[in-house]
């Protein structure tokens, strides 16, 4: 427990609040870029750890607390829609909102900790944070109940059907297929351990800074749970099959828990966080690990 990080996550927080959730995570993905570059260099990279998945940026703080303060702030009045993680909350003058999304970047800081330095859990402790703060924001700040309910008359779906279904399956497969494959031409020629096991967060660096494409209104995916996952199954089992693999079921799955818990729901859930830290688990059983970290 270092003190100064977890005074430092409550800044954290604002930032996430008055910047949006969904631009702070942008910004967590370019500096993730940054120092998994530097380390698969060989050069000494602090700025992962302590920046982008730390009091900084880091997704159970930043993100978090941005998710917090727009659920606040649609259930003040203040914002039309708690589901809104793209839009800077600043925006909206007001204190209050602010304040929450540092409350919440402080929680994350505490959840993590617990989860990782009590508990010992073996899963990607930034993910399993944004869930729980997520399914807490639900119920605080929300009035859908934890999965929502279909309106009357429509039937609840928990799949993107069809030629929706098709392309999941097509990108978990294109992104599954690169990250897997790299990684083998990495092995090929040499490269040193820490390079490799800094593969996956480059990997997730470069899908999570994609998202500034959504931000600006196309129609890119969240991928940053596929382009993670594939990568760090390839890595961790050795095997770069296990990307294209793993790469299908974080896209499919990763769909199931969006339309399950995102749908008619009035706050976010993080559908690839939730992903993530699910999966991080499965991987880490099957390929030796274990799920408690020693």
């Amino acid at each position: 427990m270092n003190m100064f990080a977890l005074v430092a996550a409550f800044g954290g927080g604002v930032i996430g609040a008055y910047m949006g959730a969904l631009p702070a995570f942008i910004l967590t993905g370019v500096i993730a870029i940054v120092g998994s570059s530097i380390a698969m260099a060989g050069g000494a990279d602090l700025t992962v750890g302590m920046v982008a998945f730390g009091s900084y940026l880091g997704p159970h703080i930043a993100f978090a607390g941005g998710v917090a303060a727009a659920a606040y702030a649609a259930k003040t009045k203040k914002l039309g829609d708690g589901t809104d993680i793209l839009s800077c909350l600043n925006g909206l003058t007001d204190p209050i909102t602010l304040i929450v999304g540092g409350v919440f970047g402080v929680l994350g800081f505490l959840i993590h900790y617990l989860i990782g330095s009590v508990l010992h859990l073996n899963t990607d402790l930034p993910g399993i944070t944004v869930v729980i703060s997520g399914i807490i924001v639900r119920f605080l700040f929300g009035s859908s109940g934890l999965i929502g309910k279909a309106p009357e008359g429509q039937k609840r779906v928990y799949f993107t059907a069809g030629k929706g279904m098709a392309c999941n399956t097509l990108l978990g497969l294109g992104i599954g297929t690169t990250t897997g494959f790299v990684y083998q031409a990495l092995v090929d020629m040499g490269a040193p351990d820490a390079a490799i096991g800094s593969f996956p967060v480059l990997c997730f660096g470069i899908a999570a800074a994609s998202l500034i494409f959504a931000q600006a209104g196309f129609a890119m995916p969240g991928t940053h749970h596929i382009a993670l996952i594939s990568a760090l199954a390839a890595v961790t089992a050795g095997n770069p099959i296990m990307g294209p693999i793993f790469g299908i079921i974080a896209s499919l799955f990763g769909d199931f828990l969006g339309t399950t818990f995102n749908t008619n729901c009035d706050t976010h859930v993080d559908p690839p966080a939730f992903t993530i830290f699910i999966l991080t688990f499965v991987i880490n059983l099957l390929f030796g690990t274990g799920l408690f970290m020693a």
